[in-house]
């Protein structure tokens, strides 16, 4: 029987269609916090006869016994390894009500991730992000392997600061600079040698232009490449422009194959005034400056004190080093950071 070409029925159909969607999305939707619940009750209850029992041992063998008889009744889901994962839960998130509400946004697959990371603000910092950009497991995976959090800006600030911003992320959904910008930058996907010229890397990172979006950031979309500015007689260039929908402001990187200088600040500040005089937009927040460099002194940023003036300075890497050379690294700059901030506060005081 061919199918009704009747207007009417078109109509219908998708209609229909949009129904079963909307459902089918509702019911993995109430699966997943079923099955969420489920893991967390019973790790719950692990953990009280754990507690009980008072010994680690103890615990480790009520685990195997359990596991044993659960995967022969229902399966590998109830695994001593899936098991230790719902114990872990129920010690992570001790209340209902706090699972109640992951469970309708994150999957279980989600929280396994998230229920390892000890430092309980950078794990708030994972959740918000994650309900807010919409990650999937496999992007999530990504941002912890990246070690995204100790990148961010907000990761630097003191713990007071980061838990009132992660707080309005989730009753308002808003996003901050502090929760996009980043340093460095990790721009391993562009291929690029160890010989390389500015047009090199303008060139790799436009090729790659998905990749360098995904490592912006939320909402980040590409607007112009080499932008002209006519000041007077004279033109000048953005290396590239962005503009942010999450943040409501346009975006300028400028490129530096060397190292932070002085005088870039001042460049950029003339680029980011046209920007605000002739390319801002009514209800949009003043845009913002990227200098992405492959070195930067740490002195000359504070003295310049350039985060007040819009602009973040930031090192990009085109190899991806060893985590470990990376992650102390990034402990340095947090612990420099948040001592600067520290010292700044007393001597105000």
């Amino acid at each position: 029987m061919k199918p009704i070409d009747h207007p009417d029925s078109q109509a219908l159909l998708t209609d229909i269609r949009q129904l079963i969607g909307q459902s089918r999305a509702q019911l993995a939707i109430a699966v997943n916090s079923a099955l969420t619940l489920l893991y967390w009750h019973i790790g719950q209850r692990i953990r009280r006869e754990v507690l009980n029992g008072e010994r680690a041992e103890y615990g480790e063998q009520i685990v195997i016994s359990l596991a044993k008889q659960l995967e022969t009744d229902y399966g590998r889901g109830f695994s001593s390894k899936n098991l230790r994962h719902m114990l872990r839960f129920a010690e992570v998130f001790p209340t209902e009500e706090i699972v109640y509400a992951l469970s309708r946004q994150l999957s279980w697959t989600h929280l396994r991730s998230l229920i390892y990371i000890d430092d309980p603000l950078k794990r708030e910092f994972y959740i918000e992000m994650c309900r807010a950009e919409r990650w999937s497991t496999r992007t999530l995976q990504g941002r912890l392997d990246s070690m995204l959090f100790e990148r961010t800006a907000l990761s630097r600030q003191p713990d007071e600061v980061l838990t009132a911003e992660l707080a309005a992320l989730r009753e308002t959904g808003d996003i901050t600079p502090a929760l996009v910008l980043k340093d460095p930058y990790v721009l391993d996907f562009l291929g690029l040698q160890d010989r390389y010229l500015e047009k090199d890397l303008e060139d790799a990172i436009l090729r790659e232009l998905e990749n360098f979006l995904l490592e912006l950031g939320a909402g980040f979309t590409f607007v112009a490449r080499q932008k002209r500015l006519q000041i007077d007689n004279d033109d000048f260039y953005i290396d590239l422009l962005f503009y942010n929908r999450r943040l409501k402001r346009l975006v300028a990187i400028d490129l530096k194959l060397g190292d932070f200088k002085a005088a870039d600040k001042g460049q950029m500040e003339l680029y980011l005034r046209w920007l605000a005089k002739y390319e801002q937009e009514p209800g949009e927040a003043s845009p913002l400056g990227i200098i992405l460099c492959s070195g930067k002194k740490q002195e000359q940023i504070e003295l310049l004190e350039l985060d007040q003036t819009g602009i973040h300075v930031a090192e990009y890497l085109t190899e991806l080093p060893p985590k470990a050379v990376l992650q102390q690294k990034l402990h340095d700059a947090i612990t420099r950071s948040r001592q600067r901030l520290d010292n700044n506060n007393g001597s105000e005081a």
